[in-house]
C-alpha cells in the first residue's frame, strides 16, 4: 500500500486468560458449601490449560451443584432436571472442538437422570462429568436423594431414610464402555484439584464423584470424615495424580493401585472404611462415540446436496 513499508505487519500478542477470565456471576451458594471448592478448582485448571473461554462449555440440570454455568466466563448451558448428559453429548457431536465441563448433583444424575448417565457412560464422549454428591436434594430443601445414607432423616422420610444408598462409584464402573472413573473430596483441595486434572487429560467421558459438603441439610454426613483423615484410603500409582509429600503426609492410609484393572477398580469402589479417593480405572482405547456423529461434519454444502442426492436416487423406479 502506499506510504507503507512492503514488510509491515500487524504484531497481535499472544492471549493469556487469568482467572479473572473465567469468573462468571458471583456463586450464590451456602457459606460453606463444598461447591466452591469445585468452582475454583475448574477455574484454575482452566487458567493453567489456557483454555480459551470460548472454546469451553460448562453443561448442567437442576440442583445446587447446576448453577455451575453460571458461575464461569464460559459458554454455559443450564439445562432440565436430569438432562444435563443428553444435552452435553449434543454439543461434543456437532462440536467436538470445545472442551466441555458437566455439573451434575447426585439426584440429578442418579435419579431422575440414571437413564442418560448409564448411555453418556457407555457413549464416552470427550467430557468430565463432575458429579457433586452431597447426599441430599439441596436446592428444593431436604428430601431424601439416591445416596442418603440409611436413616438420615429429611422431609421426605422424617424418620430416617429405609434404603441403603446407591454407590455412583461402582455402579459407574459397571456400565459398558466406561473409561474413566475417580473418586475426590471438596475438602482436600490439592487432591480434588490433581483428581480434575487428570480428568481433564484423559481422552473420553471422565466421571468424576465428588464428596461435597452441604452445610445447610447434611453437614453431619462427611463431618467425621474431614476431620479424621484416617477414614480416607488415598490411591497411588498408576494414572493416580502425584501429590506433593506435605499433603501425601495427610493421609494415614494409601494403597498402590492399578487403575487399568476394572476388576481391581470394582472392589476397592466397594469399599467404605475407609473410603478410597483417585483414580480407580482408566482405559484410553475405550472407543468414543464423537468420532462417529463427527463423520463429514466439514463437508460443504454442495457436497452434502450431491450426497442426499445420490441416496435419494437409491429409490428411483
Amino acid at each position: 500500500m502506499f506510504g507503507l513499508k512492503d514488510d509491515w505487519e500487524l504484531e497481535v500478542p499472544e492471549r493469556y486468560f487469568t482467572l479473572e477470565d473465567y469468573e462468571g456471576g458471583t456463586a450464590r451458594w451456602c457459606p460453606g458449601c463444598g461447591d466452591l471448592a469445585v468452582l475454583t478448582a475448574v477455574q484454575r485448571i482452566c487458567r493453567d490449560e489456557q483454555l480459551p473461554p470460548e472454546k469451553t462449555v460448562c453443561v448442567s440440570g437442576i440442583g445446587c451443584s447446576s448453577r455451575f454455568p453460571h458461575y464461569m466466563k464460559t459458554y454455559g448451558f443450564h439445562g432440565l432436571h436430569g438432562r444435563a448428559l443428553p444435552v452435553a453429548c449434543g454439543v461434543k457431536s456437532r462440536r467436538p472442538d470445545l472442551t466441555v465441563w458437566v455439573a451434575t448433583g447426585d439426584g440429578d444424575c442418579c435419579s431422575i437422570g440414571a437413564g442418560h448417565w448409564v448411555h453418556a457412560i457407555r457413549y464416552n464422549m470427550d467430557m468430565v462429568v463432575m458429579l457433586f454428591d452431597n447426599a441430599i436434594y439441596g436446592l428444593t430443601k431436604n428430601q431424601t436423594s439416591p445416596t442418603s445414607p440409611q436413616g438420615l432423616h429429611t422431609n421426605t422420610h422424617p424418620r430416617g431414610a429405609w434404603l441403603p444408598p446407591l454407590n455412583p462409584t461402582a455402579a459407574t464402573l459397571g456400565f459398558a464402555n466406561v473409561s474413566f472413573v475417580a473418586q475426590t473430596v471438596d475438602w482436600n483441595p490439592a487432591h480434588l484439584y490433581a483428581t480434575l486434572v487428570r480428568a481433564y487429560e484423559h481422552k473420553g467421558l471422565s466421571f468424576v464423584r465428588i464428596l461435597q459438603r452441604c452445610p445447610t441439610y447434611t453437614s453431619q454426613v462427611f463431618a467425621e470424615m474431614q476431620k479424621d483423615p484416617s477414614q480416607l484410603l488415598l490411591l497411588t500409582g498408576g494414572d493416580n495424580p502425584e501429590l506433593d509429600a506435605a499433603t501425601a503426609r495427610t493421609f494415614p492410609n494409601q494403597q498402590a493401585h492399578d487403575s487399568r484393572d476394572l476388576a481391581a477398580a470394582r472392589r476397592v469402589a466397594e469399599q467404605h472404611e475407609p473410603l478410597p479417593i483417585g483414580v480407580l480405572y482408566r482405559d484410553p482405547e475405550r472407543p468414543r462415540y464423537e468420532d462417529f456423529t463427527t463423520v463429514g461434519l466439514g463437508m460443504s454444502d454442495a457436497d452434502k446436496l450431491v450426497g442426499l442426492e445420490r441416496e435419494l436416487d437409491k429409490f428411483s423406479v
